[in-house]
């Protein structure tokens, strides 16, 4: 079973208010390290909330409207000042790849690791990645522009780890993949352990939803059905419906009416609009049609 989870690292939507700051997130799968949109600042709440900022290896940004992408090219920049080595792949709009090479150009910087960048596709479910531990999909969501939901989701294996029983035994970390596999092992004395003693039969795969900005559109739910974790933006609460519409942004009851009919198991709603000093009441509104919601609080890490 992967370490599977997610920090909040951006919750407000457009501008910094409230203490609140743009669009962000940080995603562990086990060792690979993913960052979803890139709000200004980010690369701060990355060190404030202490994650493993510098391992990270893929970033994948939704849309360009600037809280969600304005903070990449600071944070590529800290990556070469700190002579960053690992490779780096981007995931975006096809516009973002002439954004980041303008900059590079009238800053007459080279960097010095590798970066690769791969264009989204905004129409229909598309793989991203597939990896040894996940795989990652985009989906399109309805907004001004165009702009890309993303799935991160476990693989699936025969057999999942027994993390009470596997502590028993002496057993070296590299075996785990044998494990997953069902196959049996030797611990570090050479002793034979069956597989059956320490995994279990595997679970329901897991899988984290990510659902930026986008007006209320039920097309979604073919895509992000009985996710583990649903993020979906939730700008606006019911009695500003009409500014969300004008906007084409969401409501916390229609994030909660999406959670609903795609039958996953939490929801977590953020992007809140800064005319919302207090949070706790979108919360508790949207609760009222999806019991298991809670907020986007930065810092905050859920485990998917």
């Amino acid at each position: 079973m992967a370490d599977f989870q997610l920090t909040i690292l951006g919750s407000n939507s457009a501008i910094f208010n409230h203490g609140r700051h743009p669009t962000a997130q940080f995603v562990h799968v086990n060792n690979t390290h993913f960052l979803i949109d890139c709000g200004e600042g980010t690369q701060e709440r990355l060190v404030e909330h202490k994650v493993k900022w510098f391992k990270i290896n893929y970033i994948l940004i939704s849309h360009l409207h600037g809280d969600h992408y304005f903070g990449l090219m600071g944070l590529l920049t800290t990556f070469n000042l700190l002579r960053r080595k690992e490779k780096l792949t981007i995931f975006g709009p096809k516009e973002l790849k002439k954004i980041i090479q303008m900059h590079l150009k009238v800053s007459n910087a080279k960097l010095n690791f590798e970066l690769k960048f791969i264009a989204t596709n905004p129409d229909g479910k598309n793989l991203l990645l597939d990896l040894p531990n996940c795989t990652v999909f985009s989906f399109p969501l309805n907004h001004k522009i165009p702009t890309t939901g993303f799935i991160i989701q476990e693989k699936q294996f025969p057999r999942a780890l027994d993390l009470e029983k596997i502590q028993q035994y002496d057993i070296d970390k590299s075996n785990y993949k044998c494990l997953i596999e069902g196959k049996d092992i030797l611990d570090k004395n050479g002793k034979k352990i069956k597989n059956n003693e320490i995994t279990k039969k595997q679970e329901t795969i897991k899988s984290y939803a990510f659902c930026s900005d986008t007006i209320y559109d039920t097309s979604i739910v073919k895509y992000i059905k009985r996710a583990s974790l649903l993020y979906h933006e939730a700008t606006y609460m019911d009695r500003d419906k009409n500014r969300a519409k004008e906007t084409m942004h969401s409501t916390t009851l229609q994030a909660a009416q999406i959670a609903k009919k795609a039958q996953v198991k939490k929801l977590i709603i953020g992007h809140f609009s800064s005319r919302y000093i207090q949070l706790e009441e979108l919360e508790t509104e949207a609760q009222t049609i999806f019991e298991e919601t809670e907020l986007a609080l930065e810092g905050k890490t859920f485990k998917v």
